[in-house]
């Protein structure tokens, strides 16, 4: 079975880890997306789903499935029901990326594996990867993004700023930085030179 270089990308909030992780997907890369696996963890036919119903209510549920937006309405002024909901979802998670770092090694197609983890310094699951890479952006960049993307406001943005490591702090514990300010072109480009070294 061939083993597959494990790299974690991170970053602060909208700074473009998704498109980070598209640009390594287009190069050969199996990408994973934490968040895109606690999403799908998150319905009501799920062992996790269901603990989180439980956790919450069924206020949480629109048309008999979770909505996202009940669930971080419910949690983000509320630190120990965030946590709860952690303990939940988040070894879940992991066990699911373990999986799929399983399969894209037996797959034998893959150049690296990549895992999109915005909390993974917060979890500190950095020395489950052989690389991290860091994702920043300027605030005012990153707010912008933001609003435009999930239709919530500035202090929307700031609260959830908050609770995780600063940008700083993320790009200091990080093997590589990348800053995306600019143009999608500009961060193809950067992605492609990560990437060349990193199949080295």
């Amino acid at each position: 079975m061939l083993k597959l270089k494990k790299i974690a990308v991170t970053g602060g909030l909208s700074s473009g880890k998704s498109s980070v992780c598209r640009f390594f997907k287009d190069l050969g890369a199996y990408v994973i997306s934490a968040d895109v696996v606690a999403h799908q963890l998150l319905s009501p036919e799920t062992s996790p789903g269901k603990k989180v119903i439980d956790l919450l209510g069924q206020e949480i549920l629109v048309d008999r499935q979770i909505d996202r937006s009940k669930v971080a309405q419910k949690v983000f002024n509320h630190p120990s029901l965030l946590k709860s909901l952690e303990k939940i979802l988040h070894p879940a998670i992991w066990e699911e990326i373990e999986n799929c770092y399983q399969a894209a090694c037996l797959a034998n197609t893959y150049s690296l594996f990549i895992a999109e983890i915005p909390l993974l310094f917060e979890a500190k699951k950095e020395s489950e990867y052989e690389v991290t890479i860091a994702v920043l952006a300027d605030p005012v960049v990153s707010r912008q993004r933001f609003v435009g993307a999930t239709g919530l406001d500035a202090e929307a943005y700031e609260k959830r700023l908050a609770q995780q490591l600063s940008p700083i702090s993320k790009a200091q514990k990080a093997d590589y930085v990348i800053i995306n300010n600019g143009k999608l072109a500009d961060l193809q480009e950067t992605v492609t030179m990560i990437y060349d070294q990193l199949i080295q």
